[in-house]
């Protein structure tokens, strides 16, 4: 199922490295949703007010225009999942398609990028994907 008009509008604020991979990665037939790409103050401020997120505007990559994250979750039986489960199954696909792109994303279960997947760290933000510097 391609993306949806929301889905295609969020990714369009997103930088042009998550949109190619994220293009790549719908274009191979894996049903997802675009949750979010930039994120404007009054919402980075009530997400971290609400404990969704770590950090207050402007230091959140999805403060930045384009945005430099995207959250984007798995679509299950034709609805969006919110299961840990599917959600680490479609981060590695993505993390693949990143990879086999030479694109450096870094995935919200796995932070720190040692390939220890959420035993490690005590913050999960597991449909969060950004633009990674290494």
């Amino acid at each position: 199922m391609p993306f949806s008009r929301r889905s295609r509008n969020n990714l369009e604020t997103c930088h042009p490295d998550l949109q190619q991979v994220f293009n790549e990665v719908d274009r191979l037939g894996y049903e997802c949703t675009v949750i979010e790409g930039h994120r404007p103050k009054e919402w980075q401020d009530k997400y971290f007010w609400e404990g969704k997120s770590r950090v207050r505007w402007p230091d959140s990559k999805h403060n930045a225009l384009p945005s430099e994250a995207a959250d984007v979750g798995p679509y299950v039986k034709g609805k969006l999942s919110w299961d840990v489960r599917h959600c680490i199954f479609f981060a590695g696909v993505v993390l693949a398609v990143a990879a086999v792109m030479g694109i450096a994303i870094r995935w919200g279960g796995n932070w720190d990028m040692d390939d220890e997947v959420m035993t490690d760290q005590d913050f999960q933000d597991l449909v969060h994907y950004e633009i990674s510097k290494s």
